[in-house]
């Protein structure tokens, strides 16, 4: 190979050296880790989802509901856990002697194991089981903590005696004690001394 040949490949080969260290910095310097972005808590996945569900619950060791729906999904990573019931809930209610006092249904509800609360959506209503009142709303609480139900929103509580319906109601676990605030309602002569905006038993 003659001298000025052996220069010229001399001078590419240095060359494509120089081009390979630049692409290798390059390529180094622009590395990036491909990671899944973050999942949002609020499209987590639940961790445990049960269909056609017929099943009775404890409290103190004394069974006091029945829970009946059609799916029951348990999510523990969204903050607060809870359990959600999406297709629609039925309740029956028992006293400590398994007699049904109550039933209770809702198009959708959520129950926050952590606080005890329940929460009832769309078409709610609950009837005692002796037909001495029903209730009707689009929202009803049930805090298991203070053992009481509550709506911030129109009710309307229709027992044989009475009707009333107001914008804020409140009751204890068994229905016996109860009170609807901003209200309307029509009375037998008998109930002319109650407390116009409030009711009880």
């Amino acid at each position: 190979m003659s001298d000025a040949c052996f220069s010229r490949w001399h001078r590419c080969g240095a060359f494509l050296t120089v081009v390979a260290n630049i692409l290798v910095i390059f390529a180094c310097s622009e590395a990036r880790e491909h990671t899944a972005p973050p999942v949002n808590p609020e499209d987590s996945a639940s961790v445990m989802t049960t269909y056609g569900v017929n099943t009775l619950i404890s409290d103190s060791g004394v069974i006091r509901y029945r829970i009946i729906t059609e799916r029951w999904d348990v999510n523990t990573t969204r903050q607060p856990s809870r359990w959600e019931f999406l297709k629609g809930i039925f309740f029956e209610q028992f006293d400590e002697q398994f007699h049904v006092q109550a039933y209770i249904q809702a198009d959708t509800a959520w129950y926050y194991d952590q606080k005890q609360l329940w929460k009832l959506r769309g078409r709610v209503t609950l009837r005692k089981a002796n037909g001495e009142l029903t209730y009707n709303s689009e929202e009803l609480y049930w805090d298991g903590q203070k053992h009481q139900f509550y709506s911030t929103v129109f009710s309307r509580v229709v027992t044989p005696e009475r009707t009333l319906e107001g914008t804020y109601f409140e009751s204890n676990e068994q229905m016996t004690r109860y009170m609807v605030s901003n209200s309307k309602g029509s009375f037998l002569a008998d109930d002319i001394m109650a407390e116009p905006d409030s009711l009880g038993e």
